[in-house]
């Protein structure tokens, strides 16, 4: 039997069915930025970390709500262990950089020729903070500026700022999980969308633009990421350099996400152009059940660990791996989610990090038939006080991907 609901309308068709999905959606407040700092400073005073440094990036979003790229250029805050925030920039930039401001705090500024490492080390004292003090780098931070701040100021005893920055960020609120769960709705309207435009001879090339196109009619700004492969490409999980021409009895793998108010959504779907034949059906059955039993090993009180052993050992069962052998699962299980797309905790194995509420996990134990075709059936669930539940529901079945059969 043919797949349901692939390759039924236009393009054109596709996109005009799909509509802005972003009403009503609440972005970050400032007394939650306010909350996450708290909870960082109670963190530190606790193990004794004077200040962490937040580099431009996710890391200084999360904490002061301020959006800044990281460049060649140092630009972040320094979060104290107690008191305000205060944030370094070159001299040129206060302008936007006040425009992007959320937490208030002065802004101290270097010009170009100057050394903003000095000024670091300089503010660290203004703020009262030891040269001897105990200091997180942002784990996200270029080597160069590590580099310059060691030498800046060689007393200081430089950490990774990790335990903090992770500590906070792996427990998402009840207005982070709505966000994301609204990215991810947004992005499985353009999946199903995708898979019903499909036609013989389309090319990875315009399924990724029409994609972005999608992404943009439900709301999103475009694709943050995509990964369209069609046959034996969809055998490497990244895939491959060249583009290629979809055909009768193709694997379609589709990896894709957007971004809301910073949140990402990363969803993929792996089904057959046309029908499926019995290898292709064994092996999309198991990478099904393969998900299910990392889902049903997700329980609180369980580790990560314990949840990539429940995939991994169901595939092994099956005769499949076992580990990272192929035919098999060549990756983790899953990972973390929300301002990036892949941040901790890790699905991987031996991880002894404890499940805990409000924790997001991709749920994707991809299985890689090499020189034929890779399955792939990726959804996120987050962690309640009762267990584990779906951003999205898994994938119906391989002759009904999404479901949309009510016969």
């Amino acid at each position: 039997m043919t797949t349901y609901g692939i390759g039924t309308q236009s393009q054109q068709q596709a996109l005009d069915a799909l509509e802005d999905m972003t009403q009503g959606i609440q972005p970050i407040a400032y007394q939650e930025y306010e909350a996450r700092i708290a909870k960082a400073q109670r963190y530190m005073q606790h193990h004794g970390i004077d200040a962490i440094y937040l580099n431009a990036g996710t890391n200084l979003k999360y904490f002061t709500g301020m959006q800044w790229y990281a460049s060649e250029r140092l630009v972040g805050a320094i979060l104290p262990a107690s008191g305000g925030v205060e944030f370094i920039a070159p001299t040129f930039e206060i302008g936007s950089l006040l425009d992007y401001q959320v937490i208030e705090g002065p802004i101290n500024d270097w010009q170009e020729h100057e050394s903003p490492y000095t000024l670091f080390a300089n503010v660290l004292k203004n703020m009262g903070i030891s040269d001897q003090a105990t200091i997180g780098i942002d784990e996200s931070t270029a080597f160069f500026v590590a580099d310059g701040i060691a030498k800046a100021a060689p007393t200081l005893n430089l950490i990774n700022a990790k335990e903090v920055t992770a500590h906070c960020r792996m427990h998402k609120s009840e207005n982070e999980l709505a966000l994301i769960q609204r990215a991810m709705d947004m992005t499985l309207a353009v999946h199903k969308a995708t898979a019903s435009m499909l036609h013989e001879g389309i090319t990875t090339t315009e399924v990724e633009a029409f994609i972005n196109k999608a992404h943009k009619k439900v709301g999103a700004t475009g694709n943050y990421f995509c990964i369209v492969l069609f046959g034996k490409a969809s055998s490497f999980p990244h895939g491959v350099k060249e583009p290629q021409a979809l055909k009768k009895g193709d694997v379609v793998l589709v990896d894709t996400g957007c971004k809301l108010e910073g949140y990402l959504s990363d969803i993929t779907r792996t089904y057959v152009f046309g029908e499926a034949n019995e290898r292709q059906r064994t092996m999309w059955q198991h990478e099904k059940n393969a998900q299910l039993a990392a889902f049903g090993a997700a329980q609180i009180g369980a580790t990560c660990g314990d949840v990539d052993h429940g995939a991994r050992s169901y595939l092994a069962n099956q005769g499949l791996g076992p580990d990272y052998n192929l035919p098999g699962c060549p990756h983790r299980t899953g990972h973390g989610i929300g301002l990036d797309i892949h941040e901790w905790p890790y699905l991987v194995k031996d991880n002894p990090q404890l499940l805990a509420p409000g924790m997001c996990f991709s749920n994707e134990p991809m299985l890689v038939v090499p020189n034929e075709f890779g399955i792939r059936l990726e959804d996120h669930f987050y962690m309640t006080e009762a267990g584990p539940k779906w951003f999205t529901q898994p994938s119906h079945s391989i002759d009904d991907p999404f479901g949309l059969n009510k016969d």
